[in-house]
């Protein structure tokens, strides 16, 4: 936190329920010291029942704005002023920027998962065969982005086969060059027939987290193959452990965490955080604990 808070200082944040777990408020504050900015980023326990009132204080507050996080990325959108296209494609709002009251919603998740993918990994995404593990509102940005960078094929394995049909379904007119097919997220001959010759795997499902496993036919997978986890936790994730343990290259979600929070600094305060400072801090936290 700033050692002086002024008169002056901007007020940001994020809202999220639970929220103390976040580790947001390090790697912005950190970012904000560096760069000399006169503002401090807070958490905000919000919970369902009091988002619309919260959202309608980022005015009568004059805070300067918000990241969004589970469970009011969906809900949070018809209570704005403003919502980016693309934020609008996804259905999903991660930032909020007040406006001189006037409230604009963007999603910088999307963001972040590309520019994770390709600093991390070295993964660009044109013309590339890519499978996406879960149907849910991280593989819905995932998808997003990775047709709007040019890949070639979606593949999205789900539990539910339904909900990955359903999702291709909204998408599939929206992005004619990218060919899409749903699958079962299960050691089956259409799981393995689909990872024989994919690009990249990414898990978008909030597995491992507790340090479960999602049980794969790790031996079908391409040794070219990339393996991206949206999931991240102290020592790694299974996940990217067995995918390295068959030689697999591996990135886990803390390049996508500190990626989105950087674009949303920018949209913030008009200017990018300091090089890499974000992504530093967490790695700092992640390894003194």
């Amino acid at each position: 936190m700033p050692s002086n808070i002024f008169g002056t200082t901007r007020i940001l944040g994020i809202f999220g329920d639970p929220v103390a777990h976040s580790l947001s408020p390090l790697m912005q504050n950190q970012a904000l010291r560096q760069a000399g900015i006169d503002a401090v980023y807070v958490p905000f326990h919000v919970r369902p029942a009091d988002l619309a009132g919260a959202v309608a204080a980022l005015r009568h507050l004059n805070i300067l704005g918000v990241n969004v996080t589970v469970p009011h990325k969906e809900a949070v959108l018809p209570l704005l002023d403003e919502v980016d296209e693309n934020a609008r494609l996804i259905g999903a709002v991660n930032t909020i920027v007040n406006r001189a009251g006037h409230l604009h919603g963007y999603n910088t998740d999307g963001e972040g998962f590309l520019h994770s993918l390709r600093d991390d990994l070295g993964f660009e995404p044109a013309a590339r065969r890519v499978l996406l593990l879960g149907a849910g509102g991280a593989c819905r940005a995932a998808l997003v982005v990775l047709a709007q960078a040019g890949v070639a094929e979606i593949r999205i394995a789900n539990r539910n086969v339904e909900r990955a049909q359903t999702l291709i379904d909204s998408f599939a007119a929206t992005f004619p060059g990218t060919t899409f097919a749903a699958l079962p997220l299960a050691q089956c001959p259409e799981f393995q027939a689909a990872a024989a010759d994919i690009d990249l795997l990414v898990n978008t499902t909030s597995l491992g987290l507790a340090g479960e496993e999602i049980l794969l036919p790790w031996e079908g997978f391409p040794p070219r193959c990339a393996v991206y986890d949206m999931v991240y936790r102290r020592g790694g994730t299974v996940f990217c452990r067995r995918a390295a343990a068959r030689g697999h290259l591996t990135a886990d979600g803390l390049g996508m965490l500190a990626a989105q929070g950087e674009r949303a600094f920018e949209l913030w305060t008009g200017q990018p955080p300091p090089f890499g400072v974000m992504k530093s801090r967490l790695l700092t936290e992640l390894a003194d604990k």
